[in-house]
């Protein structure tokens, strides 16, 4: 099939697209910019790229017919933030694609109540990214459920892979906390470091792609996770990497009132935002009807990013 990916030179395209030409599809990768892929892969060669400007193609009211006129058969669509960019491109595309998949979030849950969460359980977003995307989700299918449009929603955790900071145990993306870690030196914690993050390898949610993809009946009009098999604690996650990197683990907690103190205002943002959402996602629904397989648990996923970050003398 022609399939036509909108944003598809991120971290999630360059595992995605090499696996949808090794499967025979025709690609056509939307972006920006003229990007390079994270990994470098023969299958590139064999891409087409068109550059777009989503923003202001959406300010001129042509973006969706854009997408329409390069005749896919299936679009996936990894950059919508907003409910009025979602409209835009469903009204330019109803009636001319077989399947259009959406890039959500387990953000669209807020905070977790029954845990592992499934993807039925009441949704109480409460920041403006998940807010955002949860009305997404809820527009996407009731197009579905009202117009038979072809929607395929799913929602990846934390994402991490070769070439980015992922999310560490003290919640935030500060790279000093590996680097003290690995030195063996204290590290601080909000509260007791149990609250719980979620990642997921960026080739493990290209794979879910890929088989929402070959699984068209069995995901149209759905909304699946996309994570690894366990959610992990702060305090699980600092002791297994202490561990990883041969030395003791040095911890020590706060209560959150005053652990905030102890960084910066954004690491602080961060962290209150991973800890608030505390995300714990059951992965069955996509296990049962798509066949995804998640070749990394959290913390494969972790070390092969973190070793990336160390061997390019990131810390």
């Amino acid at each position: 099939m022609k399939i036509v990916i909108i944003g598809g030179t991120g971290h999630v395209g360059t595992y995605m697209i090499p696996m949808l030409v090794a499967a025979g599809h025709e690609v056509v990768v939307v972006s920006r910019q003229q990007s390079k892929p994270y990994q470098v892969d023969d299958a590139w060669s064999d891409v087409r790229q068109v550059t777009i400007d989503r923003a202001q193609a959406e300010m001129a009211n042509n973006f969706g017919p854009q997408i329409a006129a390069l005749d896919p058969e299936v679009v996936i669509d990894m950059i919508c933030f907003t409910p009025e960019s979602a409209k835009h491109i469903v009204e330019a595309l109803h009636g001319k694609v077989r399947h259009f998949l959406h890039c959500g979030t387990t953000w669209v849950h807020g905070h977790s109540s029954l845990v592992p969460t499934i993807e039925s359980q009441p949704r109480y977003p409460f920041d403006d990214y998940g807010i955002q995307k949860a009305a997404i989700e809820a527009y996407l299918l009731s197009q579905n459920q009202d117009h038979d449009f072809p929607v395929s929603i799913l929602h990846p955790g934390h994402i991490v892979g070769p070439g980015w900071v992922p999310v560490n145990p003290a919640a935030n993306f500060n790279i000093e906390v590996y680097k003290k870690l690995s030195m063996g030196l204290e590290v601080l914690l909000p509260n007791l470091g149990m609250e719980t993050l979620h990642h997921v390898h960026a080739s493990d949610v290209a794979q879910a792609f890929v088989r929402a993809i070959q699984n068209f009946d069995n995901s149209v009009g759905k909304n699946f996770h996309i994570v690894s098999p366990q959610a992990i604690t702060l305090r699980g996650y600092a002791e297994a990497m202490a561990d990883w990197f041969g030395k003791e683990t040095n911890l020590g907690f706060l209560p959150w009132q005053d652990w905030k103190l102890t960084v910066s205002e954004g690491d602080a943002e961060a962290t209150w935002d991973h800890i608030a959402h505390s995300p714990n996602c059951s992965i069955e629904k996509a296990k049962r009807l798509l066949g995804y397989d998640p070749k990394y648990g959290s913390l494969e996923a972790i070390k092969e990013s973190v070793t990336w970050l160390r061997d390019n003398g990131r810390f």
